[in-house]
């Protein structure tokens, strides 16, 4: 596939060797390293606001986004996975700037362009967007996903996994992040760690989301085995509780992980917790 590029203006130099993770609820997180800051599948809707689903099914919020969107700070770019209520709200579609560039499907990026963000880049699966900023290189490429069985996927937005490679500009491997979106485990998952090994950190898109009482989204046990299959260094779930759709608890996960013996491989984040980056090798310590 081809590889589209992006340029950003780099004030000062970029720590390498630290950066955050920071979860701000259901699959929002904020990503900084390398001198790049990254907002994912913006969701700021507030406890008691609904989400539409499709099909006439809608969702109540049962919690409040730890950051607002009015205190995040300057964002270099977006990775969404796909173009859902639940990921892209209207507060989002209201608030963000329309130059703010969105590495997305390219489902989600035509529709983004009729709403006059005039950056969302389209990536099909394994397409790369290369952004560089300083001494330091961002690669996102698209990652198979199926949001639920292959017949019901059908009749939902198109959704993409995204793998970020952070990079210096003379192809230095710093960290490499694993995105799910919003994906059960499939025939095609297997391929990711084929061909991209090494993943530091993986973000679990979990909660066990039914559509017409089918999983659409992983539950527990999915979880442990995506684990084992893309085996991340360090896996981290988020999108679990925040709405009433969601019917697998982050407990599911818990048990299942202790059942699988894999606790050392997996670390809790609750909305407004920070996990610092220390790299090389992706290490994680909890700050406040």
């Amino acid at each position: 596939m081809a590889t589209r590029h992006l340029e950003f203006d780099a004030v000062g130099g970029a720590d390498l060797t630290r950066g955050s993770i920071c979860f701000i609820g259901t699959a929002t997180v904020l990503i900084r390293y390398a001198g790049f800051t990254v907002l994912t599948d913006p969701n700021f809707l507030h406890r008691g606001e609904h989400v539409r689903l499709g099909y006439g099914l809608r969702s109540r919020r049962l919690t409040d986004p730890a950051v607002e969107i009015g205190a995040l700070p300057p964002l270099d770019l977006m990775v969404l996975s796909h173009l859902h209520e639940g990921h892209w709200d209207r507060v989002a579609e209201a608030r963000l700037p329309r130059s703010l560039p969105i590495a997305t499907t390219p489902h989600a990026a035509g529709a983004l362009h009729a709403k006059g963000f005039v950056w969302a880049q389209p990536l099909a699966t394994w397409q790369t967007l290369d952004c560089s900023k300083g001494a330091a290189r961002l690669r996102i490429t698209s990652m198979p996903a199926r949001h639920g069985p292959r017949m019901i996927s059908r009749l939902l937005p198109a959704v993409m996994g995204s793998l970020l490679d952070f990079e210096t500009v003379d192809g230095r491997h710093l960290l490499r992040l694993y995105i799910t979106g919003d994906t059960l485990v499939h025939d095609r998952i297997p391929e990711i760690r084929a061909r991209y090994s090494d993943i530091d950190v993986a973000l679990l898109h979990l909660g066990g989301m039914r559509l017409l009482g089918v999983p659409v989204t992983m539950d527990g046990r999915q979880g442990v085995e995506m684990v084992r299959t893309v085996d991340p260094r360090l896996a981290i779930p988020i999108h679990f509780d925040d709405y009433t759709v969601f019917t697998s608890p982050l407990s599911d996960f818990q048990d299942a992980v202790t059942a699988a013996r894999l606790e050392d491989r997996v670390h809790y984040l609750g909305r407004g917790d920070t996990f610092t980056l220390q790299v090389p090798h992706g290490r994680l310590a909890r700050s406040a």
